[in-house]
């Protein structure tokens, strides 16, 4: 059985991707494979990546998405101007008064930390497109394949039908010649 199904791999590697069954990469094995047994290749590539996450690379993929959104720049364009206007108001007796020393410390070392948190979650990012254009190549591996295997079928049934009708006609050209004979009285042939 197992030998049966290498002799269908083989075949399949040889027909659908002009390749020897040695010459195959891991993919191309697996894509095969899952073709001949009628398996579904399909699978959440994005949830699966996703999964294996580290609680680290979760804070990083929050920290990024909140970092660039709308609500965070509101918030904290709101918390910088409170901070400019109060400082400004109090004039003498602020606690960062005019140039603004400790607000441009804070945001220097908010940028210090949030750069390197984006950069890892841009990271994982870019590994997790990388994950899902192979899983898209797989699938649409399976699908030439798939698509090739059905051309093979509705040849082979072009092909038998052919051969029926072919034989049906000789069937029919036979009895007609004989039909001709009976009536004539003559060989076929004979003139």
């Amino acid at each position: 059985m197992a030998n049966n199904a290498t002799d269908k791999l083989v075949h399949a590697a040889e027909r659908f991707l002009g390749k020897g069954e040695t010459a195959l990469d891991e993919r191309e094995r697996k894509v095969l494979q899952r073709a001949l047994g009628q398996h579904t290749l399909a699978e959440d590539a994005s949830e699966l990546f996703d999964e294996g996450a580290t609680f680290g690379q979760r804070l990083a993929d929050g920290v990024a998405s909140f970092g660039g959104s709308w609500t965070f720049l509101i918030i904290f364009g709101a918390l910088l101007l409170t901070w400019v206007a109060a400082n400004l108001a109090w004039r003498g007796e602020a606690p960062d008064p005019y140039p603004f020393i400790f607000l441009n410390l804070v945001l220097s070392m908010l940028a210090a930390v949030q750069a390197p948190v984006i950069m890892m979650s841009q990271n994982r990012q870019s590994a997790k497109d990388r994950l899902v254009t192979s899983h898209d190549y797989e699938c649409n591996l399976k699908a030439e394949i798939e698509i090739m295997a059905l051309h093979d079928k509705l040849d082979r049934l072009r092909d038998d039908d052919l051969r029926t009708l072919l034989t049906k006609q000789q069937e029919q050209i036979e009895l007609l010649m004989r039909l001709v004979q009976d009536r004539t009285g003559d060989a076929p042939g004979a003139k």
